[in-house]
């Protein structure tokens, strides 16, 4: 197993990593985006009234974009463990 072999492993962990967390943030970040406007526009700071929101909405992707999730991270392993013998040498 060679450094170019750890390297492209590594790089492909790192996609399926960003692939995964990537609705996850998206969805808590625009959630996070209006509440911050919201609470700009009436003056209301209450800490609550941010984290309630983005806790449903992550629960809500986590749902939707789940099975995807799965598929994502069963397909990159199931790869890597069909690859043993190649990585390996």
């Amino acid at each position: 197993m060679d450094a170019d072999t750890v390297v492209t492993v590594g790089r492909q962990a790192m996609e399926v990593t960003m692939l995964l967390a990537a609705p996850i943030l998206l969805a808590s970040l625009a959630v996070g985006l209006l509440i911050a406007m919201f609470q700009a526009a009436t003056q209301i700071n209450e800490m609550t009234l941010s984290f309630v929101p983005k806790l449903m909405v992550v629960a809500v992707v986590m749902m939707t974009a789940g099975p995807w999730m799965l598929r994502q991270i069963t397909g990159f392993m199931h790869q890597l463990v069909e690859n043993i013998p190649y990585l390996i040498g």
